[in-house]
């Protein structure tokens, strides 16, 4: 028979062709460094602004006359603002480049940031505020969605654990600062030199950060944007991933929105600049997030989430002790626990997400920070009714609600196993 009438190749000898390499980011390969750090910079910038205030909200009480639950405004505002904005903010990045929009948004809440210390009232500093939080919104899904397409995806976990590592050594990082400057300084200078800091992290970004090799512009049509975001909240798994961001974020805020004012109070008494200095606890939750990627290889995502929950309960319940040493031990284990969490949840809704992944970690992020937001209010509404135990009891609330979507989750896996495959 003739090469024509078999369908085999007429090349004698010919060897098939190769499947093309995957050029996306590795670990160890190039570029991948210089993306890793340029994406934790642009974290340390995004978590020292949008929590400039946080650390500070005992002496913002004083300095305007206001009560801890109006004070906790200029916190909630911002993350309130972020969580309202950040949907259209990723609908801007998948027609303009996630780059791009990082890059403006870093620009524009810098910018901010540097007029936030001049602020001659509450109701000035609230709105400044939230047009900061506006402006963030743009970071946080298009970074997740720039690392879903430009590293490989064994390596996701591990890059997005990176990247809210820098969350939490900017949160840390702002808190401190502003802790001991204001001590010296007063408020205004603390928050004026989280201005400065935000500005060098926004320029070592834009220089750092490799230019995107596969990307692809979407639409910006409001009826694609809505039957994309319809049919990621159809998924059953990422509405479950939202509400645990959520719930996560309600105990995180709660607990570093008040615990300024607990340790100011009787009967620790507390200096500002030491009260500042708590949020070193925060370097726990960088070691947490940059390993959870080995947890979920050891445990599962669920498993790794039922950890992370009991872990933030039991900090909960320790802060209750009297003793500062408990407490801070107490802080260890909610910031530990919180982070884990985070980046497990965060990095399976860029998993789960095949198309739209801008929308889907924009979704995430939204109800994320709509979590702070609520337990910035609600926790500071608690401590002002109940105390201390007030808040803790929100923030284990919260808790239980992880552990029992986590759970629902577990059985809805366990039914689709048995269903038999059609």
């Amino acid at each position: 028979m003739s090469p024509a009438s078999t369908g085999a190749s007429t090349l004698v000898g010919a060897a098939p062709l190769a499947p093309a390499p995957d050029s996306r980011l590795t670990p160890g390969g190039p570029g991948y460094r210089r993306m890793s750090f340029a994406l934790f910079l642009a974290g340390v910038a995004t978590f020292a602004l949008l929590y400039s205030t946080q650390a500070l909200l005992p002496l913002i009480s004083g300095d305007f006359g206001v009560a801890a639950s109006e004070a906790s405004w200029t916190v909630a505002a911002a993350t309130g603002g972020l969580a309202l904005f950040v949907l259209p903010m990723s609908a801007l990045s998948e027609r303009y480049g996630r780059r791009t929009v990082m890059t403006a948004s870093l620009a524009v809440a810098v910018t901010v940031g540097l007029l936030v210390p001049f602020a001659p009232s509450l109701g000035a500093l609230v709105v400044l505020r939230a047009v900061q939080g506006a402006a963030l919104a743009g970071l946080p899904a298009s970074a997740t969605a720039y690392l879903a397409e430009e590293v490989r995806p064994k390596a996701l976990v591990t890059a997005i654990g990176l990247f809210v590592a820098g969350n939490s050594v900017g949160g840390m990082s702002g808190r401190v600062i502003t802790g001991w400057v204001a001590q010296e300084w007063g408020w205004r200078v603390a928050v004026g030199a989280i201005g400065v800091l935000a500005v060098g992290c926004a320029v070592a970004f834009r220089l750092l950060l490799p230019a995107p090799r596969h990307f692809r512009a979407g639409s910006l049509a409001p009826r694609v944007l809505l039957g994309t975001v319809r049919g990621h909240l159809s998924n059953p798994l990422l509405r479950r991933l939202y509400a645990i961001g959520a719930l996560f974020m309600t105990v995180f805020g709660g607990v570093y929105t008040v615990i300024g004012y607990r340790l100011t109070e009787e009967p620790f008494s507390l200096p500002q600049g030491i009260v500042g200095s708590i949020f070193l606890v925060y370097l726990v939750g960088t070691v947490s997030a940059s390993t959870a990627g080995r947890l979920v290889g050891r445990l599962g995502r669920r498993g790794s989430l039922y950890l992370a929950g009991g872990t933030t309960a039991a900090g909960l319940l320790l802060s209750l002790a009297g003793s500062l040493a408990l407490v801070l031990l107490g802080l260890v284990l909610i910031t530990a626990g919180f982070f884990a969490g985070h980046a497990v949840a965060s990095s399976a809704v860029s998993k789960t997400a095949a198309t739209g992944r801008a929308q889907a970690s924009a979704l995430y992020q939204s109800a994320y920070y709509i979590g702070s937001s609520a337990g910035s209010t609600v926790g500071a509404l608690a401590f002002h009714a109940g105390g201390w135990a007030g808040t803790v009891g929100v923030g284990v609330l919260a808790v239980l609600g992880v552990v029992t979507i986590t759970l629902l989750g577990t059985r809805a896996a366990r039914r689709e196993t048995l269903v038999p495959a059609h």
